[in-house]
């Protein structure tokens, strides 16, 4: 069992930054892949960008060259850095994390959620 706790969500005017950090609980964070998930208000929650165990990392596109995914297994943290906010990256954030090591963007391969952080992006 794994127990996500995300934090670092705010409000940001276009063209700023936020990191958001998801600090996990349990036993072998190394050996699960790890993702972020976003929900809008009205949307179904989509994925944003997700990393594997061996540092694989995909991207969304409308967040490519403007977000980075990070992890820090000592500290059984992951992280993402979000530049160049716009107003249409506002929504809820949820960490994921996956219990086999692989690659996938399918929001039902994640078998573990955090409650999400809000982030509005103000014009």
């Amino acid at each position: 069992q794994v127990q996500l706790v995300e934090s670092g969500g705010g409000l940001v005017q276009a063209g700023g930054s936020l990191r958001l950090s998801c600090s996990a609980s349990g036993r072998d964070f190394a050996n699960y892949a790890m993702a972020w998930f976003r929900q809008a208000p009205g949307k179904e929650r989509e994925f944003v960008a997700m990393i594997t165990s061996r540092y694989t990392r995909d991207y969304a596109d409308p967040v490519k060259g403007r977000f980075t995914i990070s992890r820090d297994n000592g500290k059984t943290t992951v992280y993402l850095l979000m530049n160049e906010l716009k107003p249409e990256d506002t929504a809820v954030y949820f960490c994921a994390a996956r219990g086999q090591a692989s690659w996938s963007i399918r929001r039902v391969d994640y078998e573990f959620w955090g409650q999400g952080t809000q982030v509005t992006v103000s014009s």
